[in-house]
Protein backbone atom coordinates (compact mmCIF):
# COMPACT_ATOMS: atom_id res chain seq x y z
CA UNK A 1 0.00 0.00 0.00
CA UNK A 2 1.02 3.20 -0.68
CA UNK A 3 0.00 7.21 0.98
CA UNK A 4 -0.11 9.74 -1.31
CA UNK A 5 -0.38 12.67 0.95
CA UNK A 6 -0.81 16.75 -0.62
CA UNK A 7 0.54 18.86 1.79
CA UNK A 8 0.13 22.67 3.55
CA UNK A 9 -3.21 21.10 5.46
CA UNK A 10 -4.09 21.13 8.81
CA UNK A 11 -6.06 19.00 10.75
CA UNK A 12 -9.25 20.45 12.12
CA UNK A 13 -12.22 18.30 14.37
CA UNK A 14 -14.09 16.08 16.94
CA UNK A 15 -12.71 12.30 16.70
CA UNK A 16 -12.45 9.01 18.35
CA UNK A 17 -9.02 7.52 18.31
CA UNK A 18 -8.33 3.40 18.46
CA UNK A 19 -8.75 1.63 22.01
CA UNK A 20 -5.20 1.49 23.32
CA UNK A 21 -3.43 -1.20 22.30
CA UNK A 22 -1.31 -1.56 25.70
CA UNK A 23 -4.40 -2.34 27.45
CA UNK A 24 -6.07 -4.68 24.40
CA UNK A 25 -3.00 -6.58 25.24
CA UNK A 26 -3.05 -6.91 29.00
CA UNK A 27 -6.93 -7.10 29.30
CA UNK A 28 -6.78 -10.70 27.13
CA UNK A 29 -3.87 -12.02 28.28
CA UNK A 30 -4.65 -10.96 32.08
CA UNK A 31 -8.40 -12.42 31.80
CA UNK A 32 -6.82 -15.52 29.90
CA UNK A 33 -5.89 -16.57 33.65
CA UNK A 34 -8.65 -15.31 35.49
CA UNK A 35 -11.18 -17.15 37.23
CA UNK A 36 -14.13 -16.72 35.49
CA UNK A 37 -15.61 -14.39 32.18
CA UNK A 38 -13.62 -11.25 31.83
CA UNK A 39 -15.94 -9.30 29.06
CA UNK A 40 -13.98 -6.71 26.59
CA UNK A 41 -15.57 -3.70 25.31
CA UNK A 42 -13.93 -1.55 22.57
CA UNK A 43 -11.16 -4.02 22.17
CA UNK A 44 -8.35 -2.82 19.42
CA UNK A 45 -8.99 -4.83 15.95
CA UNK A 46 -5.37 -4.06 15.07
CA UNK A 47 -2.41 -6.84 13.70
CA UNK A 48 -0.80 -7.04 16.68
CA UNK A 49 -4.03 -7.43 19.29
CA UNK A 50 -5.44 -10.01 17.33
CA UNK A 51 -1.39 -11.96 17.35
CA UNK A 52 -2.03 -11.93 20.96
CA UNK A 53 -5.40 -13.47 20.34
CA UNK A 54 -4.67 -16.19 17.84
CA UNK A 55 -1.50 -17.35 20.67
CA UNK A 56 -4.20 -17.28 23.05
CA UNK A 57 -6.40 -19.39 21.69
CA UNK A 58 -3.61 -22.44 20.61
CA UNK A 59 -2.92 -22.39 24.37
CA UNK A 60 -6.65 -23.48 25.05
CA UNK A 61 -8.04 -20.38 25.93
CA UNK A 62 -11.59 -19.33 24.68
CA UNK A 63 -11.78 -16.18 22.92
CA UNK A 64 -15.04 -15.34 21.53
CA UNK A 65 -15.65 -11.85 19.50
CA UNK A 66 -19.40 -10.65 19.77
CA UNK A 67 -18.80 -7.58 17.10
CA UNK A 68 -19.07 -4.06 17.47
CA UNK A 69 -15.19 -4.17 20.00
CA UNK A 70 -17.13 -6.83 22.57
CA UNK A 71 -14.50 -9.82 23.30
CA UNK A 72 -15.15 -12.37 26.04
CA UNK A 73 -12.57 -14.32 27.19
CA UNK A 74 -12.98 -17.94 29.50
CA UNK A 75 -9.94 -18.04 32.18
CA UNK A 76 -8.30 -21.01 32.43
CA UNK A 77 -7.83 -20.04 36.60
CA UNK A 78 -4.95 -22.01 38.56
CA UNK A 79 -2.75 -22.01 35.07
CA UNK A 80 -4.24 -24.68 33.55
CA UNK A 81 -3.26 -23.50 29.65
CA UNK A 82 -2.47 -26.68 27.33
CA UNK A 83 0.65 -26.90 25.19
CA UNK A 84 0.64 -25.66 21.64
CA UNK A 85 1.39 -28.20 18.96
CA UNK A 86 2.55 -24.80 16.73
CA UNK A 87 5.17 -22.34 17.27
CA UNK A 88 3.28 -19.34 19.04
CA UNK A 89 3.52 -16.96 16.48
CA UNK A 90 3.27 -13.19 17.47
CA UNK A 91 3.61 -11.49 14.50
CA UNK A 92 5.01 -8.24 14.88
CA UNK A 93 4.08 -7.68 18.23
CA UNK A 94 6.69 -7.15 21.38
CA UNK A 95 3.75 -7.04 23.86
CA UNK A 96 2.50 -10.50 23.17
CA UNK A 97 5.99 -12.49 23.07
CA UNK A 98 7.31 -10.91 26.49
CA UNK A 99 4.08 -10.68 27.90
CA UNK A 100 3.51 -14.64 27.30
CA UNK A 101 7.09 -15.68 27.94
CA UNK A 102 6.24 -14.53 31.30
CA UNK A 103 3.09 -16.19 31.52
CA UNK A 104 4.32 -19.84 29.62
CA UNK A 105 7.43 -19.68 32.44
CA UNK A 106 4.54 -20.65 34.49
CA UNK A 107 3.49 -23.82 33.17
CA UNK A 108 5.19 -27.23 33.05
CA UNK A 109 5.36 -27.75 29.10
CA UNK A 110 7.38 -26.78 26.38
CA UNK A 111 6.66 -23.12 24.02
CA UNK A 112 8.27 -21.79 20.91
CA UNK A 113 7.53 -18.05 20.47
CA UNK A 114 8.61 -16.46 17.39
CA UNK A 115 7.37 -13.60 15.01
CA UNK A 116 8.16 -12.14 11.66
CA UNK A 117 11.37 -11.08 10.64
CA UNK A 118 11.28 -7.59 12.56
CA UNK A 119 10.51 -9.18 15.46
CA UNK A 120 12.85 -12.11 15.31
CA UNK A 121 15.85 -8.91 15.34
CA UNK A 122 14.51 -7.79 18.69
CA UNK A 123 16.16 -8.50 22.23
CA UNK A 124 14.46 -10.42 24.80
CA UNK A 125 17.11 -10.92 27.27
CA UNK A 126 15.46 -8.42 29.65
CA UNK A 127 12.95 -10.60 29.94
CA UNK A 128 14.63 -14.02 29.74
CA UNK A 129 16.95 -13.36 32.17
CA UNK A 130 15.12 -12.70 35.30
CA UNK A 131 12.01 -15.31 34.31
CA UNK A 132 15.32 -17.89 34.15
CA UNK A 133 16.20 -16.66 37.98
CA UNK A 134 12.75 -17.38 39.10
CA UNK A 135 13.19 -21.14 37.83
CA UNK A 136 11.86 -20.90 33.87
CA UNK A 137 14.17 -22.71 31.38
CA UNK A 138 14.88 -20.40 28.04
CA UNK A 139 16.81 -20.51 24.99
CA UNK A 140 17.13 -18.01 22.47
CA UNK A 141 19.80 -17.18 19.59
CA UNK A 142 22.46 -15.55 20.63
CA UNK A 143 22.97 -13.87 24.28
CA UNK A 144 20.43 -11.17 23.63
CA UNK A 145 17.99 -14.34 23.71
CA UNK A 146 16.64 -13.42 19.42
CA UNK A 147 13.28 -15.22 18.41
CA UNK A 148 12.16 -18.07 18.15
CA UNK A 149 12.39 -18.30 21.72
CA UNK A 150 11.58 -21.85 23.73
CA UNK A 151 10.23 -21.36 27.05
CA UNK A 152 9.98 -24.78 29.30
CA UNK A 153 7.75 -23.43 32.29
CA UNK A 154 7.31 -24.85 35.87
CA UNK A 155 7.42 -23.87 39.78
CA UNK A 156 8.89 -20.21 40.00
CA UNK A 157 10.32 -18.87 43.36
CA UNK A 158 9.80 -15.34 43.86
CA UNK A 159 11.89 -12.72 43.26
CA UNK A 160 13.51 -8.97 43.08
CA UNK A 161 14.96 -8.12 40.16
CA UNK A 162 16.08 -4.43 38.51
CA UNK A 163 15.50 -3.78 35.47
CA UNK A 164 18.69 -2.62 33.33
CA UNK A 165 16.52 -0.60 31.24
CA UNK A 166 12.89 1.22 31.31
CA UNK A 167 10.23 -1.32 29.97
CA UNK A 168 7.14 -1.89 31.01
CA UNK A 169 6.73 -4.84 28.61
CA UNK A 170 9.30 -6.42 30.48
CA UNK A 171 8.09 -5.33 33.98
CA UNK A 172 4.75 -6.96 33.61
CA UNK A 173 6.07 -10.41 32.30
CA UNK A 174 7.86 -10.43 35.63
CA UNK A 175 4.53 -9.52 37.43
CA UNK A 176 2.68 -12.15 35.74
CA UNK A 177 4.91 -15.08 36.55
CA UNK A 178 4.92 -13.39 40.43
CA UNK A 179 0.88 -13.82 39.95
CA UNK A 180 2.35 -17.96 40.23
CA UNK A 181 5.24 -17.99 42.67
CA UNK A 182 4.46 -18.13 46.15
CA UNK A 183 6.08 -14.78 48.02
CA UNK A 184 6.63 -11.52 46.91
CA UNK A 185 8.13 -10.67 43.75
CA UNK A 186 9.52 -7.06 43.52
CA UNK A 187 10.53 -5.23 40.00
CA UNK A 188 12.59 -1.89 40.36
CA UNK A 189 12.60 0.66 37.43
CA UNK A 190 15.18 2.50 36.88
CA UNK A 191 12.66 5.10 35.90
CA UNK A 192 8.79 4.74 36.00
CA UNK A 193 7.32 3.42 33.05
CA UNK A 194 3.69 3.44 31.83
CA UNK A 195 1.45 1.33 35.15
CA UNK A 196 -1.41 0.05 33.30
CA UNK A 197 -0.29 -3.07 34.45
CA UNK A 198 -0.51 -2.57 38.11
CA UNK A 199 -4.17 -0.90 37.39
CA UNK A 200 -5.34 -3.50 35.48
CA UNK A 201 -4.09 -6.10 37.78
CA UNK A 202 -5.56 -4.43 40.98
CA UNK A 203 -8.92 -3.90 39.22
CA UNK A 204 -8.90 -7.85 38.63
CA UNK A 205 -8.14 -8.71 42.51
CA UNK A 206 -4.24 -9.05 42.71
CA UNK A 207 -2.53 -8.36 46.04
CA UNK A 208 0.15 -5.47 44.62
CA UNK A 209 1.89 -2.52 46.38
CA UNK A 210 3.80 0.32 44.63
CA UNK A 211 6.44 2.26 46.30
CA UNK A 212 8.92 4.88 44.45
CA UNK A 213 10.38 2.90 41.42
CA UNK A 214 9.02 -0.64 42.71
CA UNK A 215 6.30 -2.95 42.52
CA UNK A 216 5.19 -5.65 44.61
CA UNK A 217 2.61 -8.91 43.48
CA UNK A 218 1.93 -11.46 46.15
CA UNK A 219 1.50 -14.86 45.01
CA UNK A 220 0.31 -16.77 44.58
CA UNK A 221 -3.09 -14.87 43.63
CA UNK A 222 -5.92 -15.55 41.76
CA UNK A 223 -7.40 -12.76 39.22
CA UNK A 224 -11.38 -12.85 38.45
CA UNK A 225 -13.03 -11.89 35.45
CA UNK A 226 -14.25 -8.18 35.08
CA UNK A 227 -15.59 -5.67 33.06
CA UNK A 228 -12.96 -3.96 31.11
CA UNK A 229 -13.72 -0.89 28.85
CA UNK A 230 -10.69 0.14 26.71
CA UNK A 231 -10.25 3.71 26.56
CA UNK A 232 -8.41 5.51 23.52
CA UNK A 233 -4.85 4.98 23.09
CA UNK A 234 -3.12 8.61 23.61
CA UNK A 235 0.27 7.04 21.50
CA UNK A 236 -2.46 6.86 18.24
CA UNK A 237 -4.28 10.40 19.00
CA UNK A 238 -0.47 11.62 19.08
CA UNK A 239 0.15 11.81 15.46
CA UNK A 240 -3.31 13.56 15.08
CA UNK A 241 -2.89 16.13 17.80
CA UNK A 242 0.63 16.68 15.83
CA UNK A 243 -1.44 17.68 12.50
CA UNK A 244 -3.33 20.19 14.49
CA UNK A 245 -0.19 21.41 16.77
CA UNK A 246 2.03 22.65 14.57
CA UNK A 247 -0.47 25.00 12.33
CA UNK A 248 -2.38 28.44 14.02
CA UNK A 249 -5.97 26.95 12.39
CA UNK A 250 -5.00 23.60 13.70
CA UNK A 251 -7.65 22.78 16.10
CA UNK A 252 -8.31 18.62 17.51
CA UNK A 253 -10.25 17.15 20.01
CA UNK A 254 -10.43 13.52 20.65
CA UNK A 255 -12.66 12.17 22.91
CA UNK A 256 -12.74 9.39 25.59
CA UNK A 257 -9.23 9.64 25.33
CA UNK A 258 -6.78 7.39 28.23
CA UNK A 259 -5.38 9.92 29.90
CA UNK A 260 -2.92 7.77 32.68
CA UNK A 261 -0.36 10.04 34.45
CA UNK A 262 2.49 7.92 32.76
CA UNK A 263 0.95 8.59 29.21
CA UNK A 264 0.24 12.68 29.29
CA UNK A 265 3.80 13.72 28.86
CA UNK A 266 3.64 13.81 25.63
CA UNK A 267 0.74 16.65 26.06
CA UNK A 268 2.91 18.35 28.60
CA UNK A 269 5.62 18.74 25.93
CA UNK A 270 2.93 19.80 23.27
CA UNK A 271 2.04 22.95 25.93
CA UNK A 272 5.75 23.45 25.93
CA UNK A 273 6.04 23.61 22.41
CA UNK A 274 3.18 26.67 22.51
CA UNK A 275 -0.01 24.56 21.80
CA UNK A 276 -2.80 24.96 23.52
CA UNK A 277 -3.95 21.73 25.37
CA UNK A 278 -6.69 21.28 27.26
CA UNK A 279 -8.06 18.28 29.29
CA UNK A 280 -11.96 18.15 30.26
CA UNK A 281 -14.59 15.77 31.96
CA UNK A 282 -12.12 13.53 33.48
CA UNK A 283 -13.59 10.46 34.46
CA UNK A 284 -12.11 6.60 35.52
CA UNK A 285 -13.33 3.67 33.21
CA UNK A 286 -11.78 0.19 34.67
CA UNK A 287 -9.66 2.03 37.10
CA UNK A 288 -8.01 4.06 34.42
CA UNK A 289 -8.45 8.15 33.87
CA UNK A 290 -10.64 9.17 31.06
CA UNK A 291 -11.05 12.70 29.18
CA UNK A 292 -11.68 14.52 26.45
CA UNK A 293 -8.33 16.15 24.93
CA UNK A 294 -8.44 19.25 22.89
CA UNK A 295 -4.87 20.73 21.36
CA UNK A 296 -4.96 24.15 19.42
CA UNK A 297 -2.32 24.63 17.13
CA UNK A 298 0.23 27.26 17.22
CA UNK A 299 3.68 28.55 15.90
CA UNK A 300 5.80 26.13 17.83
CA UNK A 301 9.17 26.63 19.70
CA UNK A 302 11.71 24.02 19.92
CA UNK A 303 11.81 21.83 23.54
CA UNK A 304 14.23 19.26 24.58
CA UNK A 305 13.08 16.35 26.66
CA UNK A 306 14.83 15.58 29.53
CA UNK A 307 16.20 11.93 30.10
CA UNK A 308 13.84 10.94 32.64
CA UNK A 309 11.22 11.76 30.32
CA UNK A 310 12.29 9.54 27.59
CA UNK A 311 10.48 6.07 28.70
CA UNK A 312 7.07 8.17 28.81
CA UNK A 313 7.57 9.36 25.52
CA UNK A 314 9.18 6.46 23.89
CA UNK A 315 6.30 5.87 21.06
CA UNK A 316 5.71 9.31 20.37
CA UNK A 317 9.45 10.24 20.03
CA UNK A 318 8.87 9.27 15.52
CA UNK A 319 6.50 12.19 16.12
CA UNK A 320 8.28 14.73 18.11
CA UNK A 321 11.02 14.30 15.68
CA UNK A 322 8.57 15.48 13.00
CA UNK A 323 7.23 18.33 15.10
CA UNK A 324 10.86 19.47 16.08
CA UNK A 325 11.64 19.73 12.31
CA UNK A 326 8.95 22.79 12.03
CA UNK A 327 9.56 24.28 15.42
CA UNK A 328 11.78 27.20 16.31
CA UNK A 329 15.13 26.78 17.61
CA UNK A 330 17.54 23.65 18.31
CA UNK A 331 15.92 20.12 19.73
CA UNK A 332 18.45 17.44 21.30
CA UNK A 333 16.88 14.08 21.86
CA UNK A 334 19.53 11.74 23.93
CA UNK A 335 18.48 8.78 26.15
CA UNK A 336 16.82 7.32 23.66
CA UNK A 337 18.56 4.13 22.43
CA UNK A 338 15.42 1.89 23.29
CA UNK A 339 14.33 3.48 19.46
CA UNK A 340 17.22 1.23 17.84
CA UNK A 341 15.25 -1.93 19.00
CA UNK A 342 12.00 -1.27 18.26
CA UNK A 343 9.92 -2.26 14.69
CA UNK A 344 12.82 -0.54 12.62
CA UNK A 345 15.63 0.92 14.30
CA UNK A 346 13.53 4.02 14.56
CA UNK A 347 16.54 6.56 15.30
CA UNK A 348 18.08 6.33 12.24
CA UNK A 349 14.79 5.26 10.14
CA UNK A 350 13.01 8.79 11.12
CA UNK A 351 16.62 10.68 10.10
CA UNK A 352 16.72 9.09 6.80
CA UNK A 353 13.31 9.56 5.79
CA UNK A 354 13.17 13.48 7.17
CA UNK A 355 15.97 13.95 5.12
CA UNK A 356 14.48 13.44 2.11
CA UNK A 357 11.64 15.61 3.45
CA UNK A 358 14.35 18.47 3.95
CA UNK A 359 14.69 18.44 7.44
CA UNK A 360 18.00 18.95 9.27
CA UNK A 361 18.25 16.35 11.47
CA UNK A 362 20.90 14.55 12.76
CA UNK A 363 21.19 11.10 13.59
CA UNK A 364 22.65 10.77 17.30
CA UNK A 365 23.19 7.17 18.45
CA UNK A 366 20.78 7.62 21.42
CA UNK A 367 18.55 10.12 19.32
CA UNK A 368 18.87 13.10 17.22
CA UNK A 369 19.96 16.72 17.11
CA UNK A 370 16.77 18.50 14.98
CA UNK A 371 17.22 22.37 13.60
CA UNK A 372 14.07 23.99 12.80
CA UNK A 373 11.86 25.45 11.22
CA UNK A 374 12.94 23.40 8.15
CA UNK A 375 11.39 23.42 4.45
CA UNK A 376 9.53 20.50 4.12
CA UNK A 377 9.43 19.31 1.27
CA UNK A 378 6.90 16.25 -0.49
CA UNK A 379 9.51 13.71 -1.33
CA UNK A 380 8.60 9.66 -1.58
CA UNK A 381 9.67 8.23 1.90
CA UNK A 382 8.89 4.73 3.00
CA UNK A 383 8.18 2.92 6.38
CA UNK A 384 10.75 0.81 7.04
CA UNK A 385 7.84 -1.76 7.91
CA UNK A 386 7.60 0.11 11.26
CA UNK A 387 3.87 1.61 12.12
CA UNK A 388 4.70 4.75 14.06
CA UNK A 389 8.02 5.59 11.26
CA UNK A 390 4.86 5.46 8.51
CA UNK A 391 2.30 7.95 10.70
CA UNK A 392 4.99 10.09 11.40
CA UNK A 393 5.98 10.85 7.86
CA UNK A 394 2.09 10.86 7.17
CA UNK A 395 2.00 14.09 9.49
CA UNK A 396 5.30 15.45 8.09
CA UNK A 397 3.52 14.91 4.73
CA UNK A 398 1.00 17.48 6.15
CA UNK A 399 3.62 19.96 6.55
CA UNK A 400 5.31 19.89 3.36
CA UNK A 401 4.90 21.50 0.16
CA UNK A 402 3.64 19.60 -2.76
CA UNK A 403 2.70 15.58 -2.24
CA UNK A 404 4.75 13.28 -0.26
CA UNK A 405 4.52 9.29 -1.21
CA UNK A 406 4.77 6.85 1.68
CA UNK A 407 5.41 3.81 0.22
CA UNK A 408 4.82 0.18 2.45
CA UNK A 409 2.63 1.98 4.01
CA UNK A 410 0.04 -1.43 5.12
CA UNK A 411 2.14 -1.62 8.73
CA UNK A 412 -0.19 1.07 10.04
CA UNK A 413 -2.98 -1.59 10.32
CA UNK A 414 -0.65 -2.79 13.07
CA UNK A 415 -2.53 -0.31 15.47
CA UNK A 416 -4.18 2.42 13.79
CA UNK A 417 -5.71 0.53 10.85
CA UNK A 418 -8.61 3.20 10.11
CA UNK A 419 -5.62 5.98 10.34
CA UNK A 420 -5.54 7.40 6.79
CA UNK A 421 -9.33 7.87 6.53
CA UNK A 422 -9.46 9.49 9.53
CA UNK A 423 -6.73 12.14 8.58
CA UNK A 424 -8.74 12.78 5.29
CA UNK A 425 -12.08 13.10 7.74
CA UNK A 426 -9.94 15.33 9.43
CA UNK A 427 -8.68 17.78 6.69
CA UNK A 428 -6.00 16.22 5.22
CA UNK A 429 -5.64 15.47 1.70
CA UNK A 430 -4.73 11.68 0.88
CA UNK A 431 -5.21 8.95 -1.57
CA UNK A 432 -4.81 5.28 -0.71
CA UNK A 433 -3.32 3.23 -3.86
Amino acid sequence: MRLFISGRKSLRGICSVPPDKSLSHRALIFGSFAHGQTQIQNLLDADDVMSTVRCLRSLGVKIESRGNGEWVVDGVSGGRLTRPDLPLDCGNSGTTIRLLMGLLSAHPFESILTGDGSLRQRPMDRVAIPLMRMGAHIEGRTERYLPPVIVRGGFLRPIAWELPVASAQAKTALLIAGCFAKGATTVVEPVKTRDHSERLLRYMGAHLVSKGRAVTVIGPTTLRGVPIQISGDPSSAAFLFAGAAGSPDGELTVTDLCVNPTRTEYLSLLHKMGAQVDIRDLKEVSGEPVACVSVRGARLRAVSPEWWQIPSLIDELPIIAVLASIAEGETRITGAQELRVKESDRIRSMAVELRKMGADIDERQDGWQIRGPAPLKGATVRSWGDHRVAMALAIAAIYADGVTVIEDAQCIAISFPQFPQLLAQLGGEIRVE
